[in-house]
């Protein structure tokens, strides 16, 4: 068990850490009382020494820490990064670089959407976690034994975990499948806190331009104020209770009391004053100013059945290639490739076409059949004389459906 809580110690541990091919890192922070992730613990591991560094300790300098997630050269390992990435763009002011997220990894090599952390050390480290100290409070000190060797077991099957991963890159040829996907995780956008924008992360299924530009300043206020505060954005006002503010605009404290989750006690103080001021913002805004969302796609009519081979497709190729259904394609991907040959799809580019994209049109244009055969789903290339010959065989043409004619014998039941 180490644990560092001294700044000599820390400076001397990320020195030797220069010359590694690569580190394990993960963090351990608290969030649900505070807007900003509280950072309370960051585990390394480097090749021969695994440490948990006191982010809470009094007086530690962390800048030597920043220096190497930051700025060296070494690869920094982590799973499921995104949270991870966010702590340090907020704690250092600088992007992690360069980095590898074994949850993508693994994705990549066949372990499903999504795959647990426990899930793969059990399959590619052969050991087990103890999940006990999974909800502690990171922030009480001091810790103990059994926080601090949970924390660090983290990091230290990871080292196996990215080694075995990275082998079998190696060995698919899928390391530039890889890249393609943690480009995305690397983007500074991801972790932007623009209050402007933020009501963009809102779900919004319609709406007129005039509610949008009110939701606009009501989203923007609301994020000012929970980072002000550093409380969550909830503990100002809901989403579903802003946008129904948004829905039917208030100008009195009265009116704005009588709207849903708004209650009197919250329109008579401060807030129900800056909500008010808000909403003004928003109807006096220019109208050239509003913003609109994208013109939603009208599909045509009758692409279920077609949407329903296509799933069936996905799922077949990628059992077949070892790869995450979802980083393929999504149920909206596969509905405009439906509608539309060049849809403007991830499935249709790269690796994904390779994978599923030319195989998704030819299904769709009759040039491929989906077949079963026991448990198995085989894929049947169709020629302009195979389709009348084939049986029990679907297949599709256009938007429609196509089922080859069963033999005289086997519809009678001969």
């Amino acid at each position: 068990m180490t644990l560092i809580v001294d700044s000599e110690e820390l400076a001397a541990f990320c020195q030797r850490q220069e010359s590694a091919d690569f580190v394990a890192v993960d963090t351990e922070f608290m969030r649900d009382k505070t807007y900003w992730p509280k950072l309370c613990l960051v585990q390394v591991a480097g090749p021969d020494e695994a440490v948990a560094i006191d982010a809470m300790a009094p007086g530690i300098d962390l800048r030597p820490l920043w220096r190497l997630v930051t700025e060296s050269p070494v690869l920094k390992v982590f799973h499921a990064a995104r949270q991870d990435i966010e702590i340090f763009v907020k704690q250092a002011g600088r992007m992690p670089h360069p980095i590898y997220d074994t949850q993508v990894a693994a994705m990549v090599c066949g372990f499903g959407d999504s795959v647990a952390y426990d899930t793969l050390v059990a399959k590619l480290a052969g050991a087990r976690i103890d999940k006990s100290s999974r909800y502690t409070d990171w922030q009480h000190r001091p810790l103990n034994a059994r926080q601090i060797d949970y924390a660090l077991s983290d990091v230290i099957h990871l080292r196996r975990v990215y080694t075995k991963l990275a082998r079998k890159l190696e060995a698919n040829g899928r390391a530039h499948w890889l890249e393609d996907e943690l480009a995305g995780l690397v983007d500074p956008a991801i972790y932007r806190t623009d209050p402007e924008v933020a009501w963009e992360r809102i779900k919004v299924r319609g709406g007129n331009p005039k509610f949008l530009a009110v939701l606009r300043e009501l989203a923007a206020w609301r994020e000012r104020e929970a980072q002000r505060r550093d409380i969550p954005r909830s503990r100002i006002i809901r989403d579903d209770s802003m946008l129904d503010v948004a829905a039917h605009p208030p100008t009195t404290i009265e009116e704005l009391a009588r709207g849903r989750g708004v209650g009197r006690g919250v329109a008579e103080g401060k807030l129900g004053n800056d909500i008010l001021a808000a909403v003004k913002r928003g109807l006096d805004s220019d109208p050239a100013t509003w913003p609109k969302l994208p013109p939603r796609v009208e599909l045509p009519q009758g692409l279920g059945p077609l949407v329903d081979l296509l799933r069936v497709l996905l799922k077949t190729r990628c059992e077949q290639n070892d790869v995450a259904q979802r980083l393929v394609a999504n149920t909206d991907d596969l509905e405009m490739i439906a509608a539309d040959d060049k849809a403007d799809v991830p499935a249709l580019k790269g690796w994904r076409r390779e994978v599923f994209g030319e195989d998704a049109l030819a299904l769709k244009h009759g040039r491929l059949a989906l077949a079963a055969e026991g448990a198995q789903v085989k894929l049947i290339p169709l020629g302009p004389a195979a389709r009348p010959v084939l049986s029990g065989v679907v297949a599709a043409e256009g938007l429609a459906r196509v089922e080859a004619p069963l033999p005289q014998a086997a519809a009678g039941g001969q």
